[in-house]
C-alpha cells in the first residue's frame, strides 16, 4: 500500500508543476502584442509643413517711409514725360503695387491745380519690393496745355507736383515747374511703378 501512495503523490507533484511552469510562459507574448500597437501609430510628421511655409509677404509702403524725386523732362509729341522715383528710407523692406496719384500744385501751403492724374496702362500692375534704400518708378507724362483752347483750359504756373505712392493717402512734394489746366481738363497721366529708377 505505501508504494501505490508514494507513486500517486508523485504523479500528481508532476502535473502542478506542469501547469504552474506553463502559465508564466504565455504571458510575455500577450504583453508583447499589446505595446506593439501604441508605437505603431505614433508617426505623425505634423510639424513639418509649417516648418516649409514661406515668409510673409511685405507690407505696403508707407508714405512716411519713402521720398520722392523727379527725373530729367523728356520731350514727347504732346507734352513732357518724367520719371517719378520712389525711395525707400525705411528700415524695413516694403511693397508698391499699382498707379500712384500726381497732381499739379502751387503756393503754400501747397494747393492742388486742376485735374489729377489717370492711369496709362503702359506698364503692367506688380508688386515692386523695395528693400531699405531700393528704388521704383512710375512715368508720369504731362500734356502740353497750349494744345488745349482758353475756353476748355486756364493755363497756371505750377511749381510743385504733389504725390501719393499706391495705396497711401499723405502726399509727398516734389519741386517742379510746369503749367497746369484750370477746369476738368486731364493734362497728367501716369504708369505702374516698376523697379529701379527709370529716367
Amino acid at each position: 500500500m505505501k508504494p501505490f501512495l508514494i507513486a500517486i503523490l508523485a504523479a500528481t507533484s508532476v502535473t502542478t508543476s506542469a501547469c504552474s511552469g506553463s502559465s508564466p510562459a504565455a504571458q510575455p507574448v500577450q504583453n508583447a502584442a499589446v505595446t506593439a500597437h501604441p508605437r505603431a501609430s505614433t508617426p505623425a510628421p505634423a510639424p513639418a509643413p509649417s516648418s516649409a511655409s514661406g515668409s510673409p509677404a511685405a507690407a505696403s509702403c508707407l508714405t512716411r517711409d519713402l521720398t520722392a524725386s523727379a527725373g530729367s523732362p523728356q520731350g514727347f509729341a504732346g507734352g513732357l514725360e518724367i520719371a517719378i522715383v520712389f525711395k525707400n528710407v525705411g528700415r524695413a523692406a516694403c511693397t508698391l503695387s499699382g498707379y500712384p496719384a500726381v497732381a499739379q500744385a502751387a503756393g503754400t501751403p501747397v494747393t492742388t491745380i486742376g485735374q489729377p492724374s489717370t492711369g496709362n496702362p503702359a506698364t503692367p500692375r506688380t508688386p515692386v519690393m523695395l528693400p531699405p534704400d531700393g528704388n521704383a518708378s512710375a512715368m508720369l507724362r504731362i500734356a502740353d496745355s497750349a494744345k488745349y483752347p482758353d475756353g476748355t483750359c486756364k493755363p497756371v504756373k505750377a511749381t510743385w507736383l504733389k504725390v501719393i505712392p499706391p495705396s497711401q493717402k499723405t502726399a509727398l512734394n516734389i519741386s517742379f515747374g510746369s503749367t497746369a489746366c484750370k477746369g476738368n481738363v486731364k493734362l497728367l497721366s501716369v504708369t505702374t511703378v516698376q523697379q529701379g529708377s527709370a529716367g
